[in-house]
């Protein structure tokens, strides 16, 4: 059964600056490769994003492009640092975005996202990790997607100024076994979804 997974990575950085969130993300695609699950990231920085909870913001909005690899995926992980204890600006953004087309409905007449799960990874200096995960995961869950248990990967320092995750969280056995188990479980759920969709009896878009 072949399963595809879709990276949004919300860093504030460019594909030509490194990202300490697409670091973390590169130790989740590892254990994908290793289960033949394809992949594709996006680097949402790299994109003219429109603002509105609407699925088309009209000429010149990439959304549309970004949207049609949502709706080819099976996993959809969502990658942010964290700034001030929060998701990243464009992590909201994408999630608005998300949002804008939860009206959507597959050929079920269910939500767009049914049968798609989701998990999130963050990196950061500083708490609000949990805070991050919490607020992301809602989202998903909220516009469609089924949460795994476990599926929050994160990375923070000590208080303060210091080290970011590729200069010390690689040896951080807590992060490193999160991340096994978050992608384990994203796979194995989607695999139950691919086998046995959630029944269309009472999940019906009016």
């Amino acid at each position: 059964m072949q399963l595809h997974t879709l990276v949004l990575n919300c860093s504030l950085k460019k594909s030509d600056e490194t990202s300490h969130t697409q670091a973390l993300i590169d130790e989740s695609l590892k254990i994908f490769k290793d289960n033949d699950v394809t992949y594709d990231i996006v680097r949402l920085a790299d994109y003219n994003i429109g603002y509105g909870i609407t699925d088309n913001t009209g000429e010149g909005d990439d959304w549309p492009e970004i949207y049609e690899k949502v709706k080819a995926a099976d996993i959809l992980i969502i990658g942010t640092p964290l700034w001030l204890g929060e998701k990243s600006s464009i992590a909201a953004h994408a999630i608005e975005r998300l949002y804008g087309a939860s009206d959507h409905t597959n050929e079920k007449g269910q939500a767009i996202y049914y049968n798609k799960v989701g998990g999130v990874v963050i990196t950061g200096n500083e708490d609000g990790a949990k805070n991050a995960a919490r607020s992301i995961l809602y989202a998903l869950s909220h516009i469609g997607f089924t949460i795994p248990p476990n599926v929050d990967t994160y990375w923070v320092g000590e208080a303060g100024p210091g080290p970011s995750y590729m200069e010390a969280g690689r040896e951080n056995d807590f992060t490193q076994n999160n991340v096994k188990t978050m992608t384990h479980n994203l796979m194995y759920m989607a695999r139950i979804l691919k086998e046995n969709p959630i029944p269309v009896e009472g999940n019906v878009l009016a």
